[in-house]
């Protein structure tokens, strides 16, 4: 081992370390959490055999370092290295075009270090300041109202000795403002000025022109307006730990067929767990046996709960409402699906947004502005005018408290925060408030068509052979290389071959040299034997002539909107596959809601045929459509589109069509509960295979930027009058203290009118619900 301070200081450096000189490795991710490493690689330049010996030297040189952390050689915990951030190792000039690139995740079997004593003591305290922050603050603006409405009562009756009153006073500055100066003192250690200094100059200017009345009177508000943005902040915090309570924290495990209790965190992949009627699923996995509803809105936000049987996927935290489950564990518990939402929704709650990173670097400047322009206004007309200093100064404090940013500085993240609560509680997550933005002026929206206007589920139709070939050979020869293709064409062949008897695994081993080419088909050897499954582009490039009947026969199942899928045998063909697809019933409802938002346009993209896509977008009423796309080509569109000066909005499964995804100002990702792809890469995830959610999250965005307007004009309005009225009619200080407190109020409870957001436009209509279409995959 080599000497401690020759060893990298950080994660990152140890992957950069471990994977200099491997061509073709794009990008390494290390989550410490989650003990898992991703690998972003060129598929064009190293195949994915080559990447087990850079992964194994991922693996030791993350055991060494991690080893040393937990031996105590540096006192920094693993998760400030700040690793789960993209180390990139590709020079710009050697970018890999989108459609090579892959990625794999793998759990690294070393042990991370637990997280410290001292974090987990820091951990407490966080939990104990929010405590603070939100019921003491209310408890302390109690207080200064008790305090201040006694001395005041006080000081008008004749009989009480005069410190009485002084001392309630001073007994409701304290309570008003003891929160306010340790943060002014906290932000002028760190050599800036915030409003909360603001707030104490002025309370204790009010003080020394015995206007205690007045200054009590602020401080009260100002205490009550942070008592309200604590609590925004404390209502989107408490649905974080609603959902780390969602799971279990044991779970009744059966290994070598014996029932034990276990704690979750121990359970590892290939468990089997027992769930009881009532109780709440702790992981994430596949039923084995028995069957129930689930109620899975925890999760995705569905409102009724859905019927599990045997080779159903099941999420933690979602509850078994009736039968008993025997269920195989898939995910640890720090890989699971509640997992990862815990994690996006605990880093969306941290982002800022633009409005609100603006109003921060503003605040400091014009904070330092409002001091010296009260210095200036108590006194310049003493010096120069010759005005007594009592009302100069009376008007120097006044004009303190109208030009404070209180409310402008509150108004965006009182906003975003109850945005992102409501959103999350129904089974959207966005991945932060510039993505709640962004989401809200998109222009155009983008479909692609299979998995999401569809239900991705495509079957088998018809089987056209040519003379000669019975459908039994054709099926047996397509069905082991689709099976190992993954395509959900494919594996619609699959299905149909093992419901007729006709797959044998043993033929799906046999299976080697596997080429998938996207939009056009697979080639692959099966014992030797070229096969090859596609379009009329695929059997062109390989040089295989169609005999004119299946091109007739192709032509006729595409009059009856199917997908015709050709397959051949070196170069002999020997007929077509016809397949199908649904539409999904609320698709041309959704359209119908998002016209009714004013969207400006609507495209479908799909890598199927021309009359399949024309058959798809008239059902479900969209009249611009794309076909016989390749996944660059779904980019050049989304681009076309934003050169045009459209933000848009790209829709799709996360997997398929991740390049468009990312291009698009806006990827959403549907149907995203359990993908990992989906829930890495969207900018929106909608956790339920719903796309009713789409016009919801739209509108939510929409409300969330309109909401944000209106605080900061009201904000900024409030300011002018006051500001004006100070310095053309001399404002007595109690109004600008209303008047600035109250827009503080008013800006909070505001903004916290979005956590009851309910949509105003709902899809789902007869349209969208008249029954199931039959339409071609694509």
């Amino acid at each position: 081992m080599t000497d401690l301070d020759e060893q990298p200081k950080t994660c990152r450096e140890v992957l950069e370390s471990a994977i200099d000189g491997v061509a073709g490795i794009t990008s390494v991710i290390f989550d410490p959490t989650a003990a898992l490493v991703t690998v972003e690689y060129d598929a064009a330049r190293i195949d994915h055999q080559q990447l087990h010996a850079p992964i194994a030297r991922l693996a030791d040189a993350l055991g060494e370092h991690l080893a040393l952390r937990s031996n105590g050689a540096e006192d920094i915990p693993c998760h400030e290295c700040q690793a789960r951030a993209p180390v990139r190792v590709t020079r710009p000039a050697q970018q890999s075009p989108a459609t090579t690139l892959r990625k794999v995740t793998v759990p690294l079997r070393i042990p991370v270090v637990p997280v410290p004593p001292a974090a987990r003591t820091a951990e407490r305290r966080e939990e104990q300041a929010l405590w603070w922050r939100e019921h003491g603050l209310l408890i302390a603006t109690g207080m200064t109202a008790v305090f201040l409405l006694a001395a005041w009562l006080l000081e008008r009756s004749a009989a009480v000795v005069p410190w009485v009153p002084i001392f309630l006073y001073v007994s409701a500055y304290v309570a008003g403002g003891a929160y306010a100066t340790y943060r002014a003192a906290v932000a002028l250690l760190k050599k800036t000025v915030d409003i909360d200094l603001l707030m104490i100059v002025a309370a204790a200017g009010a003080a020394y022109i015995d206007a205690w009345v007045e200054g009590g009177l602020l401080l009260f508000l100002f205490s009550l307006g942070n008592a309200l943005e604590h609590y925004a902040l404390g209502r989107t915090h408490r649905a974080v730990r609603s959902l780390i309570e969602l799971r279990p924290d044991s779970a009744l495990v059966v290994r070598d067929g014996v029932e034990m209790v276990l704690p979750v965190d121990e359970l590892v992949e290939g468990d089997q767990v027992v769930v009881k009627p009532g109780e709440r699923l702790p992981v994430d996995g596949t039923v084995l046996a028995g069957e129930s509803s689930v109620d899975q809105s925890p999760i995705t936000g569905e409102s009724i709960p859905v019927h599990k049987r045997p080779g159903d996927s099941v999420f933690s935290g979602t509850i078994n409402t009736s039968g008993l489950l025997r269920i195989r564990v898939d995910r640890v518990a720090r890989e699971s699906t509640l997992a990862k939402i815990i994690r996006i929704v605990e880093e969306a709650r941290q982002e800022k947004s633009r409005a609100q990173r603006f109003t921060e670097r503003f605040q400091g400047k014009y904070a330092v502005g409002v001091l010296v322009a009260a210095a200036v206004a108590a006194l310049l007309p003493v010096v120069v005018l010759g005005e007594p200093f009592e009302p100069a100064f009376y008007r120097a404090m006044t004009l303190l408290v109208a030009a404070s940013p209180c409310a402008l500085v509150i108004s965006t993240p009182a906003s975003i925060l109850s945005a992102l609560a409501n959103a999350a509680r129904r089974g959207v997550l966005f991945k932060g408030a510039l993505q709640l933005e962004t989401l809200g002026v998109v222009d155009a929206v983008v479909f692609d068509k299979t998995g999401t206007l569809t239900r991705g589920a495509p079957f088998v139709t018809d089987v056209v052979t040519v003379p000669g070939v019975d459908p039994e050979e054709l099926i047996r020869l397509a069905a082991p290389v689709e099976h190992r293709s993954e395509h959900p064409l494919g594996l619609a062949v699959v299905e149909y071959a093992v419901s007729r008897g006709w797959f044998d695994s043993a033929d799906a081993e046999a299976v080697t040299a596997l080429e998938s080419i996207p939009g056009h088909g697979v080639r692959a050897l099966l014992r030797s034997e070229s096969i090859l499954i596609g379009n009329e582009h695929l059997f062109a490039r390989a040089g295989v002539l169609l005999p004119p009947e299946l091109r007739d026969a192709a032509e006729a199942l595409r009059e009856q909107a199917r997908t015709a899928v050709y397959v051949a045998v070196g170069q002999r063909v020997l007929g077509l596959i016809g397949i199908t697809d649904v539409v999904r019933p609320v698709a041309p409802s959704v359209v119908a809601a998002l016209r009714q938002l004013g969207i400006r346009r609507m495209l479908m993209l799909t890598g199927d045929n021309e009359r399949a896509a024309r058959a798809i977008a008239r059902q479900v009423g969209i009249e611009e459509w794309h076909a016989g796309l390749l996944p660059e080509q779904k980019v050049e569109i989304v681009r076309q589109l934003q050169r045009s000066g459209l933000r848009t909005a790209m829709v799709g499964d996360g997997v398929n069509d991740a390049p468009a995804l990312a291009t698009a100002d806006v990827g959403i990702a549907m149907g995203a509960a359990g993908s990992d792809v989906a829930l890495e890469t969207a900018d929106v995830v909608l956790m339920a295979d719903d796309l009713e959610k789409l016009p919801y999250a739209i509108e939510l965005s929409r409300r969330a930027r309109r909401v944000i307007v209106q605080n900061l004009a009201i904000a900024l309005a409030v300011i002018a009058v006051l500001v004006a009225s100070v310095l053309i009619q001399g404002l007595p200080l109690p109004v600008a203290v209303v008047g600035h407190e109250g827009s503080t109020i008013v800006v909070v409870l505001n903004g916290l009118r979005l956590l009851s957001f309910r949509p105003r436009v709902v899809s789902g209509g007869p349209a969208g619900r008249s029954g199931i279409t039959p339409v071609p995959a694509g």
